[in-house]
C-alpha cells in the first residue's frame, strides 16, 4: 500500500472508530428490540391472551354499541375509539377516556358483550419495546438521537465497506481466520459478518429516518406536498377542520399531516329531527366500503366530527382510511396506498418491510438474522478493539501524515451533513474532538522527542 493509500486508510478507520464509538450502544439495543417488535402481535396476543383473546363460537356477536355501552359500564369516561375483533377469537377494543384525561383500552366479548380486561392506552407489553425502540420512551427530545444514530450508521456501512475491500488480501474477506483467543479472529469475524449484513443495516438505517425528529418531519411534509397529506385526485369539496389524522389516532407515515373533513348537520338537526348514524351503522358501513379486518374505528369529537375507519394490515395495498359524515354516513375522503404519491408509496413500502410486514413470514425471519448480525458486529468490535487497545488508552486509531487526507474524508461526510442536519452537526461536534485528540497526541510526542 502506497504512503498516499495509507494516509487515506487512516483517516476512514479513524471515521469508522468514530462512527462504531458513537453508534453501537444504540445498535444493540434497536437491534433487540426490533427483533422482538417484528412479532409484535403475536406476542401481544399470548402475554395478554386473558384479555385479547375470546372463545370462538357460532353465534352472532352483539352490537358494537352494546360493546361499548359494556366497557364504558366499566370505565367512567367517554369512548373515543372501537376496534372491531380482527378475527372470530379476538375480543373488541374500546378505547375510553377518563374524566381525569387519562385513556384506557378495555377488551370486550363481542359474542356477550362481558368485558374480558383492561389496560391502560397504548399499554401492552410490545408498545413499550416500541417506544423504546424509538426512544420515545425516554421523551421527545431522546427521539432526535434516531436521525443522530440513523445517519452515523449510514456513515458505519460506507466506511466499513472501503475498510473490508480485499486489496489484493485473500485472508478474512469472505472467511474466518485464528482462534477466539487471537485479535484477527475477531477482525475477521467483524469483517466477513458486515460484508453480509452490512446492506441489510444499511436499508434499516435509511428506512428508519422517516421517523426521525427533523429530516423525517421535513420529508414527511415534502412528500405530502401543499394539500396537508391527502394524496392527489383523492380530495373532494368538503368542509376541512384544522384537526389532524395523526392527533386522534396511530396513522401511517405518509398521513401523518392529514386534517380531518367536517360533517355538516342537516338544517333541521337543531331542531331535532336528524341524528347521528350511532356507532352501529358507521361499522356497519365500513364493513360494506370492504375495509380489512382489524381496522379501527375513531369517534366524533363533537357535532361536526367525522366517524373515521383506519386499516394497516400487512398488505400495502389493503391500507385505507374512510372519513363517514356521521350524520349521512356517506364517505368525505376515502384513499388507499394506490391513492399516495410516488414518494409517499416509496417510503411507505420502506417502512414497511422495515417492520417485517410486507413479505409475511419471510420478512421476519430475514430481519431477525439481520438484527443477530448487527449484534454480532457490535461485540465482535468490542472484542476486537479491546484486543488492541494500548493499556489506559481509548485507542483511537492513528492519524494520517497528511492532514488533507482527514479533510478530503470530512468534505465527503459534509455532503451527509448537509441532508441530515442533526447528523451533520453531530460531525461538526466530533471533527472539534478529533481535532483536540490529535493535538494533545501531538503535544505528548513533542515532549517525549524533547
Amino acid at each position: 500500500m502506497s504512503h498516499k493509500a495509507q494516509d487515506l486508510y487512516r483517516a476512514v478507520w479513524r471515521w469508522h472508530f468514530y462512527a462504531g464509538l458513537i453508534v453501537i450502544p444504540f445498535l444493540i439495543s434497536l437491534a433487540v428490540t426490533g427483533a422482538f417488535y417484528l412479532f409484535h402481535d403475536s406476542i401481544d396476543r399470548w402475554w395478554h391472551a386473558d384479555q385479547m383473546t375470546v372463545e370462538a363460537r357460532q353465534v352472532a356477536t352483539v352490537e358494537p354499541s352494546v360493546q361499548r355501552d359494556a366497557a364504558l359500564a366499566a370505565v367512567d369516561g367517554e369512548a373515543f375509539r372501537y376496534v372491531p375483533p380482527a378475527d372470530p377469537a379476538r375480543a373488541a377494543e374500546v378505547d375510553v377516556t377518563r374524566p381525569d384525561g387519562s385513556r384506557v383500552a378495555v377488551f370486550v366479548d363481542p359474542y356477550d358483550g362481558e368485558v374480558t380486561g383492561q389496560m391502560p392506552y397504548k399499554g401492552t407489553v410490545m408498545w413499550l419495546i416500541r417506544t423504546l425502540h424509538s426512544l420515545n420512551y425516554f421523551g421527545d427530545s431522546a427521539s432526535m438521537l434516531i436521525e443522530i444514530v440513523g445517519g452515523w450508521t449510514i456513515l458505519l456501512v460506507l466506511t466499513g465497506t472501503y475498510l473490508w475491500w480485499p486489496r489484493g488480501r485473500r485472508g478474512g474477506v469472505v472467511t474466518v481466520r485464528g482462534k477466539p483467543d487471537k485479535r484477527v479472529f475477531w477482525r475477521d469475524l467483524h469483517a466477513v459478518t458486515g460484508l453480509f449484513v452490512g446492506v441489510f443495516i444499511l436499508f434499516l438505517a435509511v428506512t428508519g429516518m422517516p421517523w426521525s425528529t427533523v429530516w423525517g418531519s421535513k420529508v414527511n411534509e415534502l412528500a405530502n406536498g401543499h394539500n396537508f397529506g391527502y394524496p392527489d385526485g383523492v380530495r373532494v369539496n368538503v368542509p376541512m377542520s384544522d384537526a389532524r389524522l395523526a392527533e386522534r389516532e396511530t396513522t401511517n407515515w405518509s398521513l401523518e399531516q392529514a386534517r380531518l373533513p367536517t360533517s355538516e348537520a342537516p338544517a333541521s338537526a337543531e331542531a331535532g329531527d336528524a341524528a347521528p348514524i350511532g356507532l352501529d351503522r358507521a361499522v356497519s358501513a365500513f364493513d360494506a366500503l370492504g375495509l380489512a379486518p382489524g381496522y379501527a374505528v375513531s369517534l366524533p369529537g363533537g357535532p361536526e366530527g367525522v366517524y373515521t375507519g383506519s386499516a394497516y394490515p400487512d398488505d400495502l395495498s389493503r391500507q385505507r382510511v374512510v372519513h363517514l359524515d356521521q350524520y349521512r354516513g356517506e364517505p368525505l375522503l376515502d384513499m388507499g396506498y394506490d391513492d399516495y404519491g410516488p414518494l409517499g408509496r416509496g417510503l411507505e413500502w420502506g417502512i414497511n418491510v422495515h417492520m417485517g410486514q410486507q413479505y409475511g413470514l419471510a420478512n421476519r425471519l430475514i430481519l431477525v438474522l439481520a438484527c443477530a448480525g448487527i449484534v454480532l458486529l457490535c461485540v465482535s468490535s468490542a472484542a476486537m478493539w479491546w484486543k488492541r487497545r494500548p493499556a489506559g488508552r481509548l485507542g483511537v486509531p492513528p492519524a494520517p501524515d497528511d492532514p488533507r487526507r482527514l479533510r478530503g474524508v470530512l468534505a465527503l461526510l459534509a455532503i451527509g451533513g448537509v441532508i441530515f442536519p442533526l447528523v451533520g452537526a453531530s460531525m461538526l461536534v466530533m471533527a472539534g474532538v478529533d481535532a483536540l485528540v490529535r493535538r494533545r497526541a501531538s503535544g505528548r510526542h513533542g515532549v517525549s522527542r524533547g
